[in-house]
Parts: structure tokens; sequence; C-alpha cells
């Protein structure tokens, strides 16, 4: 059985989280009796239900993306402002 990683795991909903627990329990146990072809569609349906975990940890990296593009835009406009007050400190 493949487990999706610790930062997918941590989106699930608790129901999820549930499910996913139950389903890798099935899973371990058919390969434990060596019925590999049954092994296969309890993984299909691990797969299934991490996608939606999947889809909230990509949009939680483009909104952290977007939050960074937004820092940095603001962090320039800053130090734009900055330097032109010094220049007009300069000039008086």
């Amino acid at each position: 059985m493949r487990h999706c990683s610790v930062q997918v795991r941590g989106l699930l909903t608790r129901s999820e989280l549930d499910r996913y627990n139950a389903l890798i329990e099935v899973g371990h146990y058919l390969e434990n009796q060596k019925e590999y072809g049954h092994v296969a569609v309890v993984q299909k349906e691990i797969d299934i239900l991490i996608f939606p975990a999947i889809e909230r940890l990509k949009e939680k990296s483009r909104q952290r993306d977007r939050d960074t593009e937004d820092y940095l835009r603001r962090k320039a406009e800053m130090e734009a402002e900055m330097r032109r007050i010094a220049e007009e400190d300069d000039e008086d």
C-alpha cells in the first residue's frame, strides 16, 4: 500500500481520514493474504479519496505564492517610496 504524504493527510477531513485509515488497514490485510488484485482496487479507492485533499494542498500553495507576490510588490513600493523621500531630503 502506498501512503499519501503527511501534508495531504493533514488536509483530510475527519471522515476522510477515518476512511483512509480503514482502507489502509484493509489493504495491508490483503497484502498479507497475497491478494494483490484486491489490493490494487483498495489503492485506487485511496487515490480517489485523497484527491480533494491534494487539491486543497495545491490551493494552499497557490495562495502562498499570491501572498508572496503581494508582499514583494508592497516591499518594492515601500523601498521606492523610501528612496524618493531620501532623494527629497538630499535636495533640501
